[in-house]
């Protein structure tokens, strides 16, 4: 049984409490870890030490810390099947998936922010006649990194890099449900040189030590991605204290299907923005939006290809879905389903757990989904399910489109097949959604920014959006 430890001051330490948590591996139901649950006095120790690190840290030149940065995303890289492996054990997604997308991204995201820190520029104005302003950005101080269990790595670099590049110190707290990849990139972080304090991990549960980082008053920032409901009690908690607050919450995101679109290529990258990583991404299309003069062809073959999808062991090449994360997650999945069923739905296909046999009898996993003949306006149309569960809708003509991708408390994705350059425009302007793709999906461009509207979340994420969250901005003013 390994027993992970947190990350403060630059050294690996157990819990003060010496409690810890069951870390169970979702494709075999079996505790395999044991992570520390951690409490206010563990996190007033990653307070005491980032608060000592951060003079030096942020009067660190930028080359220094592009090269600290650059050293951690080679380590990523020299390490990328380890990581792999241990992002599919804890998580329960292919360790294929893994490979190609998980570990990669998260080298790109210390490689991209340990160079953009050295494109850093300031505006300046000429104020007639008399004098200039001039803009500096410095870092914050101590922030806060929260990040969820989708993808893990991925998304915890997402938010660490960036606010180390500009100099600010950062306590950070990984899903308790799959902390295993922060824990190794801890390591990594040491033997890439960091200084101590720079970088804090403190492990355990959201509400106890996640809510700690909140409501702490040294810590200036919180930069959370998770489900809706936890975003407005961090918001709650850190509103008052009048914290930077950044939210990348849920989706419950359209796929809009037009009669024009390239047929197969939209029946292909359907498959993959359904169900990819279980359905388990806040940009996977939940709702196939499909014109009513393709519906019939579109289902029928959407529904042939899924019918194929293998569920099986996340370690096996072969498998298409993995696990869903735990058995709470599989349980609140089959739920929606029965739901849906209940609301008037028809289950075109899967819509049960999946039991293996052998080493994965016991996991955690859920067949992948296909309903139609439901409301748009039902819960199961309106509710983030996240998980591989789809249903399909109709509609006549654009402004129907449009009208059912934007009626969701939900604005983060959404995806337009059509071979029409004005019609892809001018759906694209109306729709309320913070990131459209068109003619594809989950094709990524660090420098854009990344987040949703309504209660997909507040504030924006990727690129220098992200160096300006983590900045306090101050103007200049020289009279000539």
């Amino acid at each position: 049984m390994q027993y992970l430890k947190n990350y403060i001051n630059g050294e690996l330490v157990a819990p003060l409490s010496g409690q810890y948590i069951d870390n169970v591996n979702p494709a075999t139901g079996e505790v395999y870890a044991l992570i520390p649950d951690s409490d206010e006095q563990d996190l007033a120790l990653a307070v005491e030490a980032a608060k000592s690190a951060f003079p030096s840290w942020a009067n660190t030149s930028a080359e220094e810390r592009s090269k600290i940065l650059l050293r951690i995303a080679s380590l990523i890289d020299s390490n990328a099947d380890r990581l792999a492996l241990a992002e599919s054990i804890d998580n329960g997604k292919p360790v294929h998936l893994a490979k190609v997308m998980d570990i990669p991204r998260a080298s790109a995201n210390f490689h991209f922010y340990g160079t953009a820190i050295l494109h850093e520029y300031s505006e300046s104005h000429f104020t007639t006649p008399i004098a200039i302003n001039y803009t500096l950005r410095k870092p914050i101080g101590i922030v806060g990194c929260i990040s969820p269990w989708n993808l893990p790595l991925y998304l915890f670099t997402w938010k660490i890099a960036p606010a180390l590049a500009v100099g600010n110190c950062v306590i950070a707290k990984p899903s308790e449900i799959t902390p295993m990849t922060a824990y190794l990139l801890s390591e990594l972080c040491i033997e890439a040189g960091l200084p101590k304090g720079v970088l804090n991990l403190v492990h355990g549960y959201g509400h106890k030590i996640g809510q700690s980082i909140a409501e702490n008053h040294e810590i200036q920032a919180i930069s959370f991605t998770g489900g809706t409901a936890t975003g407005k009690k961090i918001a709650l908690a850190g509103a008052p204290l009048f914290k930077k607050i950044s939210l990348e919450l849920g989706g419950k995101n359209p796929n809009i299907i037009f009669a024009d679109a390239n047929f197969e290529a939209a029946l292909t990258t359907s498959i993959r923005s359904s169900f990819a990583n279980q359905g388990q991404i806040c940009l996977c299309g939940s709702r196939i939006l499909i014109q009513q003069s393709i519906y019939e062809r579109f289902r029928d073959e959407f529904v042939k290809k899924v019918a194929t999808l293998q569920v099986g062991d996340p370690l096996n090449v072969s498998s298409d879905l993995g696990a869903v994360v735990s058995k709470q997650h599989q349980e609140k999945v089959l739920d929606y389903i029965k739901l849906a069923q209940e609301e008037g739905g028809k289950i075109l296909v899967g819509g049960n757990k999946v039991i293996l046999e052998g080493r994965c009898e016991n996991g955690f996993f859920v067949a992948p989904t296909v309903i139609e003949g439901l409301s748009a306006y039902c819960r199961t149309n309106q509710e983030e399910i996240f998980g591989p569960v789809v249903s399909l809708i109709p509609f006549e003509d654009e402004q129907e489109a449009i009208a059912l991708a934007n009626c969701t408390p939900y604005g983060l994705a959404a995806m337009i097949w059509t071979e029409n350059l004005p019609t892809a425009h001018r759906v694209a302007h109306q729709l309320q959604s913070g990131i459209i793709w068109i003619n594809c999906w989950l094709l990524r461009d660090l420098r854009t920014p990344f987040g949703g509207m309504k209660n997909s979340g507040l504030g924006r994420e990727g690129g220098f959006e992200a160096l300006r969250f983590f900045t306090e901005e101050k103007n200049i003013c020289i009279k000539l």
